[in-house]
């Protein structure tokens, strides 16, 4: 039997730790009852769920550990972390009597996010596998993603989630529990319809920036500053700009490219796929 290596397993397991903690814990609320303070700290747990998602792929590349094993352990835990976790705060956060058109509506919005999720998992564990031992598969997959990331659009929910329910949008503009409910909704299906399309999002691992050492690390301490700032007095704010700011850039990068023309070689990588 082939050697499996602890350590990735174990950051893996933290990050399904923290979506089951997430889902365990909501449903000892009763609907409806799902307070800021709750919502909040269910967010922070999926962060963190996020960070271990990261960290898991690039620990295991370091230690040179990749398994057959680790994929799937780190899929399963993908999806009920970031697939489940986000549709269970949802419908607890709102107060929707059941059997209406309203709650048949959000519970089918919560299953097609999760739905779509996991599809978009077993799309990108397909092609991870089909692109081993071919270098021109393997690049393209580290210059972008085909389909919002399953983590990225399970941050966008809650941070959507976590916003509506903020005592900033309370004071701007309360909204009543229908309106909440018709737009996490619509939210739901809009993240759960672009985790299975064929549009292009850009991966992180292809920045680069073209400063001088000193330069770079000064702007990055001074961006991480006005995040942390940021996060301990706006939290609910800066997590919706910058999940929402992500998807943002990739819809805008895929209209450019969709209007650009096929001729034409503008950011020709976000061309989006035919279908198979």
């Amino acid at each position: 039997m082939k050697k499996i290596n602890i350590v990735p397993n174990m950051i893996t397991a933290f990050a399904l730790a923290c979506g089951l903690f997430v889902i365990f814990k909501l449903n000892m609320v009763e609907p409806g009852e799902g307070t800021y303070q709750i919502l909040h700290s269910s967010v922070v747990l999926l962060l963190l769920a996020a960070l271990a998602d990261l960290l898991d792929g690039a620990v295991a590349r370091a230690m040179h550990a990749e398994s057959e094993f680790g994929v799937v352990f780190d899929s399963l835990a993908d999806s009920v972390s970031f697939g489940v976790a986000p549709s269970v705060l949802m419908l607890k956060n709102l107060s929707l009597e059941p059997g209406t058109g309203l709650s048949f509506f959000a519970v089918i919005g919560a299953m097609l996010f999760s739905l779509c999720g996991i599809l978009r998992l077993v799309r990108f564990n397909v092609r991870t596998s089909q692109a081993k031992g071919n270098a021109q598969l393997m690049a393209d997959q580290k210059k972008h993603f085909t389909g919002l990331p399953i983590p990225a659009a399970a941050l966008a929910a809650v941070s959507a989630n976590l916003f509506l329910v903020s005592p900033l949008m309370e004071r701007l503009y309360p909204m009543t529990g229908e309106g909440k409910a018709i737009t996490l909704t619509i939210v739901m299906m809009i993240l759960g319809f672009f985790m299975v399309s064929r549009w292009k999002f850009p991966s992180l691992k292809v920045l680069h920036f073209r400063l001088a050492s000193f330069y770079l690390v000064f702007f990055t301490v001074l961006l991480a500053l006005f995040v942390l700032y940021g996060i301990f007095y706006f939290f609910p704010v800066i997590l919706m700009v910058i999940t929402w700011g992500y998807i943002f850039l990739g819809w805008v990068l895929s209209i450019i490219r969709l209007v650009a023309g096929k001729k034409s070689k503008t950011l020709e990588d976000f061309e989006p796929e035919q279908e198979d």
